[in-house]
């Protein structure tokens, strides 16, 4: 990967629906040569996707929450549950396996506090593997992910 191909990757990031001559005009490649880059990049894996980046706020999910969960054990079943759980609840933004205290760190974003408790109540209480859940609320965001910084 090269210093075009992150130049692109950067551009995208930020901007996934600009067209294909805007791109290699902000680039500084003929269209045939950006348009080629763009479908080495997806093939490769280096672009998984497209989407629309949607403020959370505006679509009625005003309060986010990060949640650290300890299992009852690290034995294969109970990750294994754990996981298939979590991968089946849409309200669950991301989860992320850590070291430390805790064994995994997840983010929800609901409307409001009640929302999040019939979450917690009713879905993450249910797992049987969790023996442990501690919540955080984020009072705001000073930074959001806004794609990754590339050298």
């Amino acid at each position: 990967m090269d210093a075009l191909d992150k130049s692109i990757l950067s551009i995208l990031q930020k901007s996934g629906n600009i067209s294909m001559a805007q791109l290699s005009e902000r680039v500084g490649l003929s269209l045939s040569a950006c348009h080629r880059r763009v479908k080495m990049l997806e093939a490769s894996g280096s672009i998984a996707g497209y989407e629309a980046r949607l403020d959370r706020k505006k679509i009625g999910l005003f309060l986010q929450v990060f949640i650290e969960v300890k299992l009852t054990s690290q034995q294969r079943e109970c990750i294994g549950a754990f996981e298939s759980a979590i991968k089946a609840m849409p309200e669950v933004l991301e989860c992320h396996l850590i070291s430390g205290e805790f064994d995994y760190l997840m983010r929800v974003a609901v409307r409001d506090t009640e929302d999040y408790e019939d979450i917690y109540r009713n879905r993450l209480s249910e797992i049987p593997s969790v023996s442990q859940m501690k919540t955080l609320i984020s009072m705001s965001a000073v930074k959001e992910f806004g794609g990754y910084y590339l050298k």
